[in-house]
């Protein structure tokens, strides 16, 4: 087994050892090469002896230094697909027509040590969890939703979802460092399950690092799916309570309170958001846990040190439903010391798309920014979050372009990262 070589970056080890792209990698010091996590944990020495098909060379590099090499994929290899039928999944409910790529669902370790993923574990073979322990591939992201072997495999409908705690317990024990994600769905794993999960994943020690508790996402596209029910207030208040309360707990113990729930649950039951002590050190940002307090933060830090200009050009800023009333009032905020803002809009973006249910600014959509606004008087420029695009790309998750918004609106978008410095130099145009 090899590796085919696409490139080889300038300036690089391999580089240097005269690794030409169109060479095939199949060992470092003796140990065969399958995939990335293979390439970066051998290659990690001083000293390599790299076996090619065409020739053997030895090279020495910095400790942790890149080889420089670049394959045809990522990976080295094709991702694993998930092999579970969720009750929840998310990809189930989207409409079809769109992109090959939005409907591929990946359950894939090496992308959760990565990039970050979360992965189920019930692709997990005997040698793949001796492989993580051996490697010590660490942290590992896990999307538990219940500890109860019955009702886990009910949720996520894989007969290997009940092992879910048993392989938790044996990689937590190697050291392996844990982050948790719970997606409530009421009537499944709420209350007294969400509780006892709770309870089950702190039982493993302190490298369970943290747990995000979420409220299901649901569509308008769920015909012939399990019938899920949205959270109302009654029911994000009492979980919220459930987590609050476990976590005082465990920042009495721990000094960290471990178990945080999602911004969107604090919205959903009208209550305020935490202040930023309450989030310890953000671990759970991608599962929006502390996004909002986090942006607000960053935001006041820079208006406290910004130099205002003279004149603020007119903004508008579009966003999801959820987020709307917060960016307000960071805009009354920056209006307590700017009195040079002539007119600021925030609208909050309903989505036809996905169905009014779905109410975050990273699922709104080309078209449905564009129905929202065209009649709109609009400002000179119009603020959009950066997350509603596709990572590193112009485009919204409906294919609609930046161009074709600009285009119909007559305006100039701006996309803003979730960064509260950046978003405050985006409103006053510097």
């Amino acid at each position: 087994m090899s590796a085919y070589i696409v490139d080889v970056e300038k300036g690089s080890p391999a580089r240097k050892a005269g690794i030409v792209p169109g060479d095939e990698l199949v060992s470092i010091n003796g140990k065969p090469i399958c995939d990335v996590l293979d390439y970066k944990f051998y290659s990690y020495d001083k000293r390599l002896k790299i076996e090619l098909k065409r020739k053997t060379i030895k090279l020495k590099k910095g400790e942790g230094e890149d080889l420089g090499l670049v394959f045809e994929t990522y990976l080295m290899d094709k991702t694993k697909r998930c092999a579970n039928n969720c009750v929840f999944c998310f990809v189930d409910q989207m409409p079809k027509g769109m992109r090959e790529t939005l409907y591929f669902k990946d359950d894939d370790a090496r992308m959760s040590f990565l990039l970050g993923n979360y992965i189920s574990l019930t692709n997990l073979s005997e040698d793949d969890i001796e492989r993580i322990i051996r490697m010590h591939i660490s942290p590992i992201n896990v999307s538990v939703h219940a500890t109860d072997p019955e009702i886990r495999r009910q949720m996520v409908r894989n007969p290997k979802a009940g092992e879910c705690m048993n392989i938790m317990r044996r990689l937590s024990q190697a050291g392996i460092k844990l982050n948790c994600q719970i997606v409530v769905c009421p009537g499944l794993n709420d209350g007294e399950v969400l509780l006892n999960s709770i309870s089950d994943m702190l039982s493993l020690g302190e490298n369970v690092e943290s747990i995000a508790v979420v409220p299901v996402g649901i569509t308008k596209y769920r015909e012939n799916l399990y019938p899920l029910e949205c959270f109302d207030k009654e029911k994000a208040i009492e979980t919220i309570e459930i987590v609050d309360k476990t976590g005082e707990e465990c920042k009495k113990h721990r000094g960290e309170r471990v178990v945080y729930c999602a911004d969107e649950l604090y919205i959903k039951a009208g209550l305020p958001l935490p202040q930023e002590e309450y989030y310890d050190s953000y671990p759970q940002l991608d599962n929006g846990v502390g996004l909002m307090t986090l942006l607000h933060e960053e935001f006041s830090s820079a208006l406290e040190f910004c130099d205002i200009p003279e004149k603020v050009n007119n903004f508008t800023v579009a966003t999801g439903v959820s987020a709307a009333p917060f960016i307000r009032k960071l805009i009354d905020e920056l209006s307590e010391k700017c009195n040079n803002i002539d007119r600021s809009e925030v609208y909050a973006i309903t989505n036809d798309f996905f169905g009014k249910t779905i109410d975050v600014a990273g699922l709104v959509t080309g078209r449905d920014l564009i129905n929202a606004l065209k009649d709109k008087e609009l400002t000179e420029r119009l603020l959009i979050p950066e997350v509603m695009l596709r990572h590193g790309e112009d485009v919204f998750l409906d294919n609609i372009s930046i161009a074709d918004v600009e285009r119909e609106l007559g305006v100039k978008v701006v996309p803003v990262p979730n960064d509260g410095e950046k978003l405050l130099f985006a409103m006053l145009n510097l």
